[in-house]
């Protein structure tokens, strides 16, 4: 699963990020468990361990895991030469199970053109008060630059306007740009949203990619974020700034440039609580203490300045794969649509060692994120294909590249679809489901969203569980993986997980807080193959039930981001 970063923690992440898409929103850590790391058994007792008879369905899926996470695949990062040997197994496993190729040239892959990119120099940020001489800005004390994946050169000098969180969200009450003009200037303004948005929205308004879309439909031409003074002492901008030239990545446009979210106004840098100051002035001092709120509420205005800005970006190709296979739909009508379950084949690949020792297992197997849910799509499309029973609807299959990056392999496929993107009636996807524990319960991200919600209701009660809410809201998980790409698109999508009753909470606080993002995300955990069954089970009827259904699916009426995007309705629907 992606994991959402603020913009100074940007800075210093482990893994490249694509664009400013879904990059900056601050997620809040996992609870602190106070439970010890178990040192990895003895390769002779694990070895043992993970050649124990099962039963046939489990051990097909453990099967799957075994090849994914093993360490020969060195963490499955997009654009290595390991991910594509991955890719080829999936596609095979495709093969095997009776799926028909769906991606480039009549075979199973589509490739995915990637670009990485970097910041080049240390750039330069000059400020220049209406009255007086221009001061130039000291890199790593007031700022540090943003790599621009749009182009190797920007330039940009202009007013600033600050504009509080950056958000234009009226439904909310949050209106920033009220009363202020901000076309051919730079906006300024503090990463992450408001308290009082509910977690989904927090988290889709708080990003960086939603910021620099709203700011580009400003006629904003340059955005600029701002340290918060919460956060200033834990994460010091010296320290932070060590790692302003890693490299992101996204997809690449023909030229070579990447795909970013408002290339008319791209992220310039970030100003810390020092530099901040000396471009507000006396002003400063109220809006620091104003943002030490989780809700504050700021006054936009205009700065008596101009800020003039020079960076430089580097990139460097790459190439990756989607992996796609298709079941096509037997009904002369519905046949032409399309269900789309979806999984995130890469992973990490090799970082640092963990808990920052100097030597040590550097190398995140991924195994839960997310191997197991690769191996549950392969287990379903055998169920598919050996169930006897035609579905109405074509349903795809789809491994995609670069999740870890930033969902940049559903993006390019949502961007450059192998099937007409008004056929896709729904996605449901599978990401990281954490099964080391018998789960008594689903949640299920996006239900309530869509009249894809009586559709899993009924799906998991089949198999004698409920639904429960959301357990973690503050996470804004709905909006952190590839379904969310095709939300994007106007299309009903949703993420199950198992839920958090009985063992489930403690059993997911000890995955986040120890496992997730680290080297031990691999087969020593006590993966429950029996829940791994359990969990295609409840995925294949939900996707069969859509598959076969009557009716297209649609968003519930006035459901924010189906109006967003403009989705399909249910009759009657009132957007809000």
């Amino acid at each position: 699963m992606y994991r959402f970063i603020g913009a100074l923690s940007l800075l210093a992440a482990s893994t490249a990020m694509s664009t400013a898409t879904l990059a900056q929103t601050p997620t809040p850590k996992p609870a602190a468990t106070t439970t010890t790391i178990p040192a990895k058994p003895d390769p002779a007792i694990l070895n043992a361990r993970l050649a124990a008879p099962l039963p046939a369905d489990q051990a097909a899926m453990k099967a799957h895991v075994l090849f994914l996470a093993s360490d020969a695949m060195k963490g499955r990062e997009a654009g290595s030469p390991e991910f594509d040997i991955a890719a080829q197994y999936v596609a095979a496993q495709f093969y095997a199970a009776g799926l028909r190729p769906g991606g480039d040239d009549a075979g199973y892959l589509q490739r995915v053109p990637l670009v990485s990119y970097k910041a080049a120099g240390k750039g330069s940020f000059a400020w220049a008060p209406r009255s007086g001489a221009a001061v130039p800005l000291v890199f790593a004390e007031d700022y540090v630059p943003a790599a621009n994946g749009a182009k190797a050169d920007t330039a940009v000098s202009a007013p600033i306007v600050f504009v509080g969180y950056g958000i234009d969200a009226p439904q909310y009450k949050q209106t920033d740009y009220a009363g202020v003009d901000v076309r051919g200037k730079i906006v300024a303004y503090f990463g992450g949203a408001p308290a009082r948005f509910s977690g989904e929205e927090r988290a889709f308004f708080g990003s960086g990619g939603t910021k620099a879309r709203i700011a580009e439909s400003k006629g904003a031409i340059g955005v600029i974020t701002l340290e918060n003074p919460r956060t200033a002492k834990a994460r010091p901008f010296a320290r932070s700034a060590q790692y302003y030239d890693m490299a992101r990545m996204t997809w690449a446009n023909p030229d070579g440039t990447g795909k970013v979210d408002a290339p008319g106004a791209p992220s310039l840098g970030t100003l810390s609580v020092i530099g901040a100051a000396k471009l507000f002035g006396p002003s400063w001092k109220t809006i620091a203490k104003q943002a030490k709120s989780d809700n504050a509420k700021f006054r936009s205005a205009p700065l008596t300045g101009t800020l003039t800005v020079a960076t430089k970006t580097s990139f460097a190709p790459a190439a990756s794969s989607n992996v796609v296979g298709i079941i096509p739909g037997t009904d002369p009508v519905l046949g032409k649509e399309v269900v789309v379950l979806s999984a995130h084949l890469d992973h990490i690949g090799i970082t640092r060692p963990a808990n920052g020792a100097k030597e040590g297992d550097a190398l995140n197997n991924g195994a839960l994120d997310n191997a197991i849910g690769i191996a549950s799509l392969i287990e379903e499309a055998k169920r598919f294909t050996s169930s006897g029973q035609a579905s109405k609807r074509t349903v795809m299959f789809l491994a995609v590249t670069g999740e870890e990056k930033g969902l940049v392999g559903s993006d390019y496929f949502t961007n450059h679809p192998t099937v007409p993107l008004t056929d896709i009636v729904a996605d449901v996807n599978l990401d990281m489901p954490i099964l080391t524990y018998k789960f008594e319960d689903m949640v299920v991200f996006g239900a309530e969203r869509s009249t894809l919600g009586p559709i899993v209701q009924k799906a998991v009660a089949a198999i004698g569980v409920g639904l429960s809410p959301d357990p973690m809201p503050e996470e804004g998980i709905f909006v952190r993986s590839d379904h969310f790409r095709f939300v994007q698109k106007g299309i009903p999508a949703v993420f199950l997980w198992p839920g958090q009753k009985g063992p489930g909470k403690a059993a997911v606080s000890y995955f986040m807080a120890n496992n997730y993002h680290k080297p031990s995300d691999d087969l020593s955990q006590p993966i429950l193959w029996d829940q791994g069954v359990r969990f295609v089970d409840a995925n294949y009827r939900i996707a069969r039930e859509i598959a076969d259904g009557a009716q297209r699916p649609v968003w519930n009426a006035g459901d924010y981001f189906g109006t967003l995007y403009k989705g399909r309705m249910s009759p009657g629907a009132v957007a809000k």
